[in-house]
């Protein structure tokens, strides 16, 4: 079993209030284009090109942690049932991988969360994203499963739903976060295999 990583495990309240900081403008205003930006099937990245229309978000990213700005995770970034659910999994002898579009530091942040997988991987790392593709190749060779016997655990319809349907993996759509809640019960998310509102479902299927 795959896990995406933003909005499934852990919480994205930190990282875009880091960002309104840096760029000085008030918290609200960035979760509020956030919401905006979802809303219209946009990159969740365009909330920070509306702010600052030539903003380099690698460069910025770079210029904040050269001032001690960087991005962060603690136990308090996982949503509650993260740690129990991928513990029973694993308990139950399925393979648990997390893989997801983040940045390499992410990942190494990840691992020091010493979570209850057996590999975690990041966008950063592997030099491809989703929706590409080729992460998703790269997702069933870290796995070691069939397509058919992988499940991706997601809450972004593009993201997420579509593209491992295409690599022909079977999808979870979790129904939280902004993407999560907006496209839940649409056509973009009606090609998930399930449709979940919390990771403690998963182990129920596991069951049968």
């Amino acid at each position: 079993m795959v896990f995406d990583v933003g909005e499934t495990l852990i919480r994205d309240d930190r990282g875009w209030a880091m960002w309104a900081d840096w760029l000085d403008v008030p918290r609200h205003t960035v979760s509020a284009l956030v919401g905006a930006v979802v809303a219209q099937g946009r990159d969740n990245a365009d909330a920070l090109r509306l702010i600052r229309p030539d903003i380099d978000i690698a460069a910025e990213r770079a210029a904040m942690e050269a001032a001690g700005v960087g991005e962060e995770l603690s136990e308090a970034d996982l949503y509650p049932d993260v740690r129990p659910v991928l513990a029973a999994l694993r308990e139950k002898g399925l393979r648990v991988v997390i893989a997801g579009n983040q940045t390499a530091h992410v990942g190494q942040l990840l691992r020091e969360l010493d979570l209850p997988v057996d590999e975690i991987a990041t966008s950063g790392e592997w030099g491809v994203a989703k929706p590409d593709p080729r992460f998703f190749a790269r997702v069933l060779d870290l796995v070691g499963t069939p397509p058919d016997e992988t499940v991706y655990v997601g809450d972004h319809p593009a993201n997420d739903i579509r593209p491992a349907k295409a690599a022909g993996l079977r999808v979870a759509h979790l129904r939280r976060g902004p993407w999560g809640h907006l496209w839940s019960g649409t056509a973009e998310a009606a090609g998930a295999d399930w449709q979940i509102d919390s990771l403690h479902d998963l182990v129920r299927f596991a069951a049968t």
